[in-house]
C-alpha cells in the first residue's frame, strides 16, 4: 500500500512539472506534456483578442489601402486643397489689413492686366502666339 502511494506521489509531482514519470526508464527521449492550463479569465480573453487584433492591424490597413487607394488619394488631395485655400485666404486677409499694401496690390494687378491686354490681345498675330502657347501648355499637361 505504501509503495502504491509513493508511486502516485511521484507521478503527481512529475505531471505538475510537465514530464512523464516512468521509473527506471530513460526519460530524456520521451515526449513531455505541458502542465494543465487554467481557464482564462475574462480580462485575459479580452487582452488576447486585443493583441491578436493589433498583430493583424498592419495587414488590415495594407489591404484596406490597396482596395481603396484611388478614393483615399482623392480625398487626401481635396483636404489638402481646402487647407491650402484657407491658409492662402488667411494670409491675404492679413496682408489686406496692412494699411498701404491693399491699394498697392490693386495697382500692381491693374498694371499687369493692362500689360497683358496690350501685349497679347490687341493684335491678331499676338493673339495667335498666345493661342499657340496655350495649346503647347495643354499638350504638356494632357499629353495629346
Amino acid at each position: 500500500m505504501e509503495t502504491e502511494q509513493q508511486q502516485r506521489e511521484s507521478i503527481n509531482t512529475s505531471f505538475s512539472q510537465g514530464t512523464l514519470a516512468l521509473e527506471g526508464a530513460d526519460t530524456a527521449n520521451l515526449p513531455k506534456l505541458p502542465p494543465a492550463t487554467e481557464p482564462e479569465s475574462q480580462w485575459q480573453q479580452i487582452s488576447r483578442q486585443i493583441t491578436q487584433f493589433l498583430e493583424q492591424l498592419p495587414e488590415y490597413l495594407s489591404g484596406f489601402f490597396q482596395n481603396y487607394k484611388q478614393p483615399l488619394i482623392t480625398v487626401a488631395l481635396i483636404l489638402a486643397a481646402i487647407v491650402t485655400a484657407k491658409v492662402v485666404l488667411s494670409v491675404l486677409d492679413a496682408i489686406n489689413d496692412i494699411p498701404l499694401l491693399s491699394p498697392l496690390f490693386e495697382l500692381v494687378g491693374i498694371g499687369y492686366a493692362s500689360w497683358f491686354i496690350f501685349r497679347y490681345l490687341l493684335k491678331s498675330s499676338t493673339r495667335q502666339e498666345l493661342g499657340n502657347e496655350i495649346k503647347l501648355l495643354k499638350n504638356q499637361f494632357v499629353g495629346e
